[in-house]
């Protein structure tokens, strides 16, 4: 695909605006193929509401609720919560995207698409988490209240080129953390059900891939300057919830989401599929962004190696202790 806007004016003076009316018919086609291969499914469907029953409160035959009472795994529980309370800051998410993206035409098509396929995904975790009773629902609810209340804004907010870089990662991020969660969860049911959610996150992955490799075609110098900024200073989305440092070390050790993972399965897929290293026809600030980011990703695999060789030597204990 080749993108021209020669009434635009130069690479240097894009402006968001610019940018957005630019890439509307490549925001356009994409909505369209994602629409084509997007499943619509219903949440209650993937809920065991079968084994729900009342907690205490309004209702007199309530049952207390006990750690003990669901087969999920600890590690399975810590993830399920903090993916959850990713989710439930949607109405931020909307608010940040819908004011860089805005709320006409494809974009705001998007935007409001998105917003629907991602509020099923909170919709079916808390359902499933308070009938399994995986998870103390007053806690859940305080994290939750805890967790809106500070809001969100995302670290990419001045730029749009740099939002799609930021979310063209995230997306993939968020996929292989629901995907982990469910086969370390020891629960099929919400194996299941987080399945489910991975496959939508995906399909957003690639909506927001695509258009970021059409970025690339309009304004590589910009969005090679985005990506390597986007790619250097990335965090997840929920980063600012009660206890995450904690949540994330105990995540990483579980091999639900660590440096590793983060080096082979999230950045090397998007930046492989786009040949971002290899881009070439760049100019000064271009060349030294990519250059930059070369750099980074080596010194990211370095790291995920140290935390391999450390997770390995924590389970080698671990076994020696089980065995003796």
């Amino acid at each position: 695909m080749t993108i021209t806007a020669p009434h635009l004016g130069s690479p240097k003076a894009w402006t968001d605006a610019q940018l957005l009316y630019a890439l509307e018919e490549v925001v356009e086609k994409e909505l369209n193929r994602h629409l084509k291969v997007a499943k619509d499914w219903m949440p209650h469907e993937y809920v065991p509401f079968s084994d729900g029953r009342n907690f205490p409160g309004v209702f007199e035959d309530g049952e207390a609720w006990q750690a003990d009472q669901s087969k999920v795994t600890d590690i399975g529980k810590i993830a399920l919560v903090v993916n959850l309370l990713t989710e439930d800051n949607l109405p931020s998410y909307h608010h940040e995207i819908a004011s860089l993206f805005g709320r006409d035409g494809a974009w705001g098509t998007w935007v409001h698409r998105w917003t629907a396929e991602e509020g099923r995904h909170g919709i079916v975790m808390r359902d499933y988490l308070l009938t399994s009773r995986a998870v103390d629902p007053d806690k859940l609810e305080q994290f939750r209240m805890a967790h809106m209340a500070e809001g969100f804004e995302s670290d990419n907010r001045h730029s749009m080129l740099h939002s799609v870089a930021y979310v063209a990662f995230q997306e993939l991020a968020t996929r292989v953390s629901h995907r982990n969660t469910g086969h370390e969860s020891g629960d099929p049911v919400c194996d299941r059900m987080l399945a489910r959610i991975a496959t939508d996150e995906n399909l957003h992955m690639v909506f927001y891939r695509n258009l970021l490799g059409a970025a690339f075609e309009l304004a590589p110098d910009l969005t090679m300057q985005a990506v390597r900024d986007v790619v250097v200073n990335f965090r997840m989305p929920g980063h600012g919830m009660p206890g995450f440092e904690r949540a994330a070390a105990q995540m990483a050790i579980g091999e639900i989401y660590n440096m590793r993972i983060h080096h082979d399965d999230v950045i090397q897929p998007v930046l492989r599929y786009l040949k971002v290293l290899s881009i070439d026809g760049l100019g000064p600030d271009g060349l030294k962004a990519q250059e930059e980011l070369g750099l980074y990703m080596g010194g990211l695999d370095n790291e995920a190696a140290k935390f391999d060789e450390k997770l390995a030597a924590r389970k080698a204990r671990m076994a020696a202790r089980a065995g003796a």
